[in-house]
């Protein structure tokens, strides 16, 4: 995007005090905020939260010191958008994984600067050919942020085809931790998840949940509020969710990571993904012209 552009984009969406837009790492375009609460990083690309930080506390969420800007690739860290499918797709493996929204461009539809505060920016997915290719449904699909003393992120699907559609989705956050060995994730006791490390078996998660290997795992059919426990940082970071019936809990760990090429040779040990899902079993159903949306709120509290 040319410099013309994003003055264009900082007179009809900038915020003083609150919002302006920049030309990030190979030209990528980010939306920065800085308010009172917090600091917060997007990306158009992919709508991709980078970073949020609230004031006074260490970052929320991990980017990687590897990360890649590359067009039409979602940024390792953040909050990568899964839609309209989550992992790969279920009947073509040639279609991306993860979905076209991650690794499309959207654009900036509302930015405001709300009463308590907190910046508020709408952005909404810009349809392409390719799309219709690869998803050949109607839908307008927008994610909403708001960046204040917690994250909110919504991710909004709208049906406007003439027939009901099937998504699943995920807002695949990665968090950063101390110490991927030293930190608990309570929430999800007693709950029943299928275990991708182990070829999909499903199992009954008992009590907290630790890492000590690689971990890939759905829980299904839970609005459960998740929490992070973190000595190391001597904090506790809260998920909570609505529209969203899977929470999916993800380390590469070391031989995984080193494959990914943009983790570094120990970047997963600063990182745990908690995401806000609906996957697998808990796809969702829209009826033409109702719409469903998937919500994380995030919040941190010192421990």
């Amino acid at each position: 995007m040319s410099a013309s552009e994003i003055d264009t984009l900082n007179r009809r969406f900038g915020i003083p005090n609150h919002l302006h837009f920049s030309t990030g790492p190979s030209e990528f375009v980010l939306a920065e905020i800085n308010n009172f609460h917090a600091r917060a990083t997007l990306c158009l690309q992919g709508a991709q939260v980078l970073t949020f930080q609230p004031i006074n506390h260490d970052p929320v969420l991990y980017l990687s010191k590897a990360a890649r800007y590359v067009a039409g690739k979602s940024v390792r860290g953040g909050i990568p958008v899964c839609w309209p499918w989550f992992g790969p797709h279920a009947t073509d493996a040639q279609k991306p994984a993860h979905g076209i929204a991650r690794s499309s461009l959207w654009r900036i539809i509302e930015t405001s600067a709300l009463n308590d505060g907190a910046t508020r920016v709408v952005l909404e997915l810009a349809p392409l050919p390719e799309h219709r290719i690869l998803w050949p449904h109607e839908a307008r699909v927008q994610l909403h942020v708001s960046v204040g003393p917690t994250l909110m992120v919504e991710l909004v699907t709208q049906n406007e085809s003439a027939q009901p559609i099937q998504i699943s989705e995920a807002l695949h956050t990665y968090f950063q931790v101390s110490d991927i060995e030293k930190v608990s994730v309570s929430g999800l006791d007693a709950c029943k998840y299928i275990d991708k490390v182990t070829g999909g078996a499903p199992a009954i998660q008992q009590q907290a949940i630790t890492i000590h290997g690689e971990t890939d795992r759905v829980y299904m059919n839970t609005a459960a509020e998740c929490v992070i426990h973190d000595p190391g940082l001597r904090r506790r970071i809260h998920i909570a969710k609505t529209g969203s019936r899977s929470t999916v809990v993800w380390n590469p760990w070391n031989d995984k990571a080193s494959k990914l090429g943009d983790m570094g040779d120990d970047g997963y040990r600063s990182m745990l993904c908690v995401e806000s899902a609906n996957a697998l079993d808990d796809s969702v159903s829209i009826a033409t012209g109702k719409e469903h949306r998937l919500t994380t709120i995030i919040s941190v509290e010192r421990a």
